[in-house]
C-alpha cells in the first residue's frame, strides 16, 4: 500500500466483484476507502445476490484476469485461478438426421488457450478478503444509497439491519415485521472526494448521477428470459456427468441451453428462450416441459437431469429478464464515476459482462495515474493517443494493457501536471476515461447481443464454421498477418473492444474478397486454361490476397 500525505476519501457503491476491485485499486494507492453495499456481507452464505441465484457461475477471461493482476495484491490472481475450471472449447450437443446423439467440440482458440469457469461468490469472497486485510478500508453492509449531491461531494445512506429480499418479480419486496411499509430508518450523511458507482444494472449511483450530468441513456430488454437449472454429479463416485473442460451448448433456432462446470462437479445451467416460450411452458410444466426438452435439447433430460428435477427446477427458480444498457458520460466533474453494469449492463452471451467491468477499473485507474491524480503511480511520459491495431503482429496475444490517451488539460494548458490542482487533475482524468471507454463499452454491448444469434444457431452453420477454420488457419500458420478470430481477440487479449470490431470487420471484407477472387480465377482456369495451369491460377490468388492485405495495412 502506498503511504501518502494527501489522502483522499473514496466511497465505492457496491461490493460485487467490480466494486471490490475498484476499492482495492484505490486502497493500494493509499486512499481511505469506504465500501457501501445494499445487501448483507456477500461472503455470508445466507446472502443471495440480487437478480441471481446462489450458484451463479461466470466465465473469467484475460481482461478480467489482467485487471486483477494489476491490482497490486500479490497472489490474488493465483488464488482465484486455483478455484476455477479451465474451459478450452464449446461442446455443441445435438441429434443427427439419423436420430443419433452427437457432440461436436469447437476449440475457443487455435493455440489452446482457455476461459475459466468461476463461482461468482468465491471470486467475490477473495476480493473482499483482500480488502478486509487493508487498514484503510471500511465496509458498510445493508446500506442503501438514498441521495447524493455531487456539487458538495455528499451522499446519504439508509442503514437497514435486515435488508428485504428484492430478487425478482416472483419475489417482490416485503416489508419487515418490525416496520411499516412507509417507515424509514435514519439516514447517514457521508462526505467524499470521489464516489465510484459499481452497483449494477439498476444502479442507484447512476440514478443520482443523472440528476447532475447530462447523461444520454438507453436501455433495452430483449425478448428473452432465463432460468437456472442444475446437473448433479454422477453417482456413486460424484464424477462430472459431462466433460468439465467445455462450455456445453444445446443450440436452438430461437432458444438455447448452456451448462458451465462447477468445482463440486455439478454443472450450473441456463435456459434462454423467448418470453412466449416461457409462458407456454409455465402454463403446464408437468406435461409441456419434458417433450420440449426432448425435442430441442436431446440427451439432456432424463439423461442428465431427471424429469421430476427438471420440472421442479423450472417451477421453483425465477424466470428473469435480460437487459442491455448504454449511457454516457460516466462521470460528473471530479466527484463521481460509474463502472461495470452501472455504466454498461450487457446480455451474457459473450461472457464479458464481469470481465468488461473489471477492465473498467484497470482503465479508469490508468487514467488517474497518467493524469497525476496519484503522483507515485504517474507515468513519466503519458501516451498521447490510443493504440491502433497492426497487421504485423497479433495484439490479442499480449497481456499488456493498451496505452491510454492523455488529453491536454485545457483549463491549464501551460502548467506541468504536478502543479495542477488535484480536483482539476481528477476532473480531466474522469473526462478522458469517459471519452476513451464509451465506444468500447458500446461495442461489447452490441457484440454480446449479436453473439446470442451465433451461440443458438450459427455454431452449426457451415458458413460460420468455414470462416472460423480459415481464420484459425491464417492465425496459426501466418502470424505476421496479425490475423485472429474475433472471439480470440475479445477473450484472450486486451485490445480495445472497438478496435477488435474494426479488425474483425476488415477481416470479413478481406475474406469475402478472397472468396470472390478465388471463384473468378478458378472459373477462368476451368474454362480457358485447364488443370495443367493450376499453379499459375493459384499464383494469381496469392497475389490477390497479398494486395488486399497490403491495402488493409
Amino acid at each position: 500500500m502506498t503511504e501518502r500525505t494527501d489522502k483522499r476519501k473514496v466511497v465505492v457503491i457496491g461490493a460485487g466483484p467490480v466494486g471490490a476491485l475498484a476499492a482495492l485499486y484505490a486502497a493500494v494507492r493509499g486512499d481511505d476507502v469506504e465500501v457501501y453495499e445494499l445487501r448483507g456481507d456477500l461472503r455470508d452464505p445466507s446472502t443471495t445476490p440480487l437478480n441471481f441465484t446462489k450458484s451463479i457461475n461466470l466465465a473469467l477471461s484475460e481482461r478480467g484476469i489482467n485487471s486483477m493482476r494489476h491490482a497490486g495484491v500479490s497472489s490474488l490472481v493465483d488464488d482465484i485461478l486455483k478455484e476455477t475450471i479451465p474451459m478450452h472449447a464449446r461442446m455443441i450437443h445435438g441429434r443427427s438426421k439419423l436420430g443419433e446423439l452427437y457432440q461436436d467440440s469447437q476449440d475457443y482458440d487455435v493455440h489452446g488457450r482457455s476461459i475459466y469457469a468461476v463461482d461468482r461468490a468465491g471470486l467475490n469472497k477473495r476480493l473482499l478478503d483482500s480488502l478486509e486485510a487493508m487498514p484503510n478500508v471500511t465496509f458498510f453492509f445493508n446500506h442503501k444509497l438514498t441521495g447524493a449531491d455531487f456539487n458538495r461531494n455528499t451522499a446519504w445512506f439508509e442503514h437497514r439491519e435486515h435488508a428485504p429480499k428484492t430478487d425478482h418479480a416472483q419475489n417482490p419486496t416485503q416489508p419487515s415485521a418490525s416496520s411499516s411499509e412507509h417507515q424509514r430508518n435514519p439516514e447517514k450523511e457521508v462526505h467524499f472526494d470521489l464516489l465510484v458507482g459499481a452497483d449494477g444494472a439498476h444502479s442507484a449511483a447512476r440514478y443520482h448521477l443523472m440528476k447532475f450530468a447530462r447523461v444520454n441513456y438507453q436501455q433495452e430488454y430483449i425478448d428473452t428470459l432465463w432460468c437456472e437449472f442444475h446437473i448433479p454429479p454422477l453417482a456413486p463416485d460424484s464424477s462430472f456427468a459431462i466433460s468439465p473442460h467445455h462450455l456445453h451448448i444445446w443450440p436452438g433456432t430461437s432458444f438455447m441451453f448452456i451448462a458451465i462446470p462447477s468445482l463440486d462437479r455439478s454443472f450450473t445451467c441456463t435456459l434462454f428462450a423467448p418470453s412466449a416460450t416461457f409462458a407456454s411452458l409455465s402454463a403446464s410444466p408437468q406435461t409441456s416441459l419434458p417433450p420440449f426438452f426432448e425435442e430441442n435439447f436431446p440427451g439432456l433430460s432424463p439423461d442428465l437431469i431427471t424429469t421430476p428435477d427438471l420440472v421442479a427446477q423450472f417451477s421453483a427458480n425465477p424466470h428473469l429478464p435480460l437487459i442491455s444498457i448504454k449511457c454516457t458520460p460516466y462521470h460528473y466533474g471530479s466527484s463521481a464515476v460509474i463502472v461495470g453494469d452501472a455504466a454498461h449492463a450487457m446480455v451474457p452471451f459473450y461472457g464479458q459482462g464481469m470481465n468488461a467491468g473489471l477492465e473498467d477499473v484497470r482503465v479508469l485507474f490508468d487514467f488517474l495515474d497518467a493524469h497525476g491524480v496519484y503522483p507515485s503511480q504517474a507515468a513519466s511520459s503519458p501516451p498521447s493517443s490510443p493504440r491502433s491495431f497492426s497487421t504485423d503482429t497479433d495484439p490479442s496475444t499480449s497481456s499488456t494493457p493498451p496505452p491510454l490517451p492523455s488529453p491536454s488539460l485545457s483549463s491549464t494548458p501551460s502548467q506541468p501536471v504536478s502543479k495542477i490542482a488535484p480536483s482539476s487533475k481528477l476532473a480531466a482524468a474522469l473526462a478522458a476515461y469517459t471519452a476513451y471507454r464509451t465506444p468500447d463499452a458500446h461495442t461489447i454491448n452490441d457484440l454480446a447481443l449479436h453473439n446470442y444469434l451465433e451461440m443458438r444457431s450459427s455454431v452449426t452453420s457451415p458458413l460460420y464454421l468455414f470462416r472460423k477454420h480459415v481464420e484459425e488457419f491464417l492465425y496459426k500458420y501466418f502470424p505476421r498477418l496479425g490475423w485472429s478470430t474475433q472471439y480470440s481477440r475479445v477473450s484472450f487479449g486486451n485490445q480495445r473492444y472497438s478496435e477488435v470490431k474494426e479488425r474483425s470487420e476488415w477481416q470479413g471484407r478481406l475474406l469475402r474478397g478472397v472468396v470472390w477472387g478465388v471463384g473468378v480465377v478458378a472459373g477462368a482456369g476451368a474454362v480457358g486454361v485447364g488443370l495443367r495451369r493450376r499453379e499459375t491460377i493459384w499464383d494469381g490468388v496469392r497475389g490477390l490476397v497479398g494486395k488486399m492485405v497490403g491495402r488493409g495495412r
